[in-house]
């Protein structure tokens, strides 16, 4: 996420394309070829979607471009959705879910810490069945190869064009790791990093950002997710410049609501 929660490189792209906010009938998208020659590739060579969601390959870039080029169901807080359901952590698994922070972010490394320990708290205030597990004895060796922890903290290049992105519970181990831009991160203005953290951290329980749904008019990514509340304009998924009516990125009601339905009280 950026200023914006998106200085979305790919987002940019599919407007400037003619696809970006809404899905559009195909004659008027660009081809493939054309899209993915555009699409933003991060340092790790993952293509970035949506802002902060990064795709592994061209053969799941195809499938995303697929999505957005077909038209939205008609049918808060959305859960993703997989071939086998609900894109969600186990019960056990999502009560210890382990991370390190890198030390690769140097003299920031203590505050990119406290970041991701208060927008973790904001999830575990919500749900008891949430619990995220700083294991500091990782840091060193803090990178999607480290089996000692579920997912990694690490720096994104400095070239990035977000502030930070996460993943999907779905999402493989080599592929588990949460970004940060902290240039980005500690200049948002109303946007603090706990909040911010706490909104890519939403991704890693498996939750969707709130403006696919058709209500917001507008930002249109997929229909690959499931309603757990009414649809929240506010909702801490929801990025503020896609009709969005938070100014702060702060949880809501609504958010707490879905998360214990997912993961329980």
């Amino acid at each position: 996420m950026n200023r914006r929660i998106a200085r979305a490189a790919t987002a940019a792209t599919l407007a400037a394309l003619g696809i970006g906010g809404t899905a559009v009938a195909a004659t008027q998208a660009p081809t493939f070829e054309e899209f993915s020659a555009s699409a933003y590739r991060d340092a790790d060579r993952q293509y970035i979607v949506n802002g902060d969601e990064p795709i592994a390959n061209k053969g799941a870039l195809r499938s995303y471009y697929k999505e957005m080029t077909e038209a939205p169901t008609t049918d808060g807080l959305i859960i993703n959705r997989t071939y086998s359901g609900d894109d969600k952590w186990s019960a056990t698994q999502a009560r210890n879910l382990t991370y390190c922070v890198s030390t690769r972010f140097g003299t920031n490394q203590a505050a990119v810490a406290n970041a991701m320990a208060s927008g973790a708290a904001q999830w575990e205030a919500a749900s008891s069945g949430v619990n995220f597990v700083y294991v500091s004895s990782q840091n060193s060796y803090c990178n999607t190869s480290n089996s000692n922890v579920v997912f990694s903290v690490e720096p994104a290049a400095s070239t990035s064009s977000y502030i930070a992105r996460a993943f999907f519970p779905s999402t493989s181990k080599s592929g588990r790791n949460v970004l940060v831009n902290t240039s980005q991160l500690f200049n948002a203005g109303s946007w603090t990093p706990s909040n911010i953290l706490a909104h890519e951290l939403g991704h890693t329980l498996g939750f969707r950002h709130e403006h696919t749904r058709p209500e917001a008019g507008t930002c249109f990514e997929d229909n690959n997710w499931r309603p757990l509340t009414p649809y929240d304009s506010a909702s801490i998924m929801h990025y503020p410049q896609c009709n969005g009516s938070s100014s702060n990125l702060s949880m809501t009601n609504s958010d707490r609501t879905g998360v214990r339905s997912v993961y329980g009280y």
